[in-house]
């Protein structure tokens, strides 16, 4: 048996996220490329690698077996939306101006969206060059290490205005990190950045002066973009499962939110091992046959249907009665 403190020892050391690049591989039968890059996708309890390699495959690193390198962390970025509103001082008919400001409707706001964001670029200092505004994030955690940039800028979706927070990410943000992630920006729109910049008028070509504003007392919210415009995924789905296809029984991948599934590289060409494997899996991964249900077609029809919902089955597998389209 593996030592438990090890496998945690390599779970700590290769999070989900991190990118390898192959030096060779002791398998003798199928072995990756040498050379290739991919993914960890998580470190299994016998201390493996499971991996997503950029060339589709699957196959698991085993440490003190394989010999691969730790890449620099790719870049990603991460969104944050957040519904901006824009006004303008009127006329009042008298040479003045209206004491209160009039709210544009979405269809005059959205004609502003590049002066705002030339405004937006004008605020930034050259403190925040590096960092932007995580140049004022005061906690050593991993947001602080995870999060390398943030900047606001403004973007039109759905014919709607939004302001959004663009965040450079090294890794992956767990839901704990996303949250005080959203809780910074939060407080950067309504007191920090976003507090100063509303106060600053923005000229626009045909005259006027307008005001943008990323934060609002009523009906704001911060949210990233899957939760934002995508269909909102059934509660309760993993991030992975293994199971099989009808067609083939081949042993294959699937991943939440992802349409299709990934071959896998422990498939045999016996249908029934491979549902073995599978079972294995999913009971090492916890994931129930409900689960594995919904999975498969959330991952072949849509994740917002109601059969990718696990709620939609009973726990070993079958569909509930009356849930069908009649």
């Amino acid at each position: 048996m593996i030592d438990r403190n090890f496998v945690k020892f390599l779970k700590e050391q290769y999070p989900k996220g991190t990118r390898i690049r192959l030096n060779s591989m002791s398998d003798p039968y199928a072995p990756v490329e040498p050379g290739t890059e991919g993914s960890v996708e998580m470190v299994d309890d016998s201390g493996q690698l499971l991996m997503k390699w950029d060339n589709g495959r699957t196959l698991a690193l085993i440490p003190g077996e394989d010999s691969f390198s730790v890449l620099p962390p790719k870049l990603t970025t991460l969104k944050l939306y957040m519904p901006m509103t824009v006004d303008r001082f009127e006329s009042d008919g008298w040479g003045g101006t209206e004491n209160e400001p009039t709210e544009l409707s979405n269809y005059e706001a959205i004609r502003y969206v590049d002066n705002i964001n030339a405004a937006l670029q004008r605020e930034n200092l050259p403190a925040e060059a590096e960092r932007g505004l995580m140049h004022y994030y005061s906690k050593n955690d991993d947001i602080a290490r995870k999060v390398r940039k943030v900047t606001f800028a403004a973007e039109v979706r759905d014919q709607k205005l939004w302001g959004v927070a663009e965040c450079q990410i090294s890794g992956e943000l767990t839901p704990e990190e996303l949250t005080g992630l959203k809780e910074f920006v939060s407080g950067q729109a309504s007191d920090g950045f976003g507090e100063g910049f509303e106060q600053r008028e923005i000229s626009v070509p045909d005259g006027l002066e307008i005001y943008a504003h990323l934060w609002q007392w009523e009906n704001w919210s911060i949210q990233t973009e899957q939760e934002c415009f995508s269909p909102k995924l059934a509660e309760g789905l993993p991030e992975l499962c293994f199971s099989v296809l009808p067609s083939t029984g081949e042993l294959i991948c699937i991943k939440r939110g992802e349409s299709g599934y990934y071959p896998s590289d422990w498939s045999t060409t016996d249908p029934e091992q491979n549902r073995e494997l599978a079972d294995e899996n999913n009971e090492r991964l916890g994931v129930t046959k409900a689960q594995e249900e919904a999975m498969k077609v959330g991952s072949m029809v849509g994740w917002g249907v109601p059969g990718a919902d696990p709620a939609s089955y009973e726990q070993d597998g079958p569909r509930m009665g009356g849930l069908g389209r009649g």
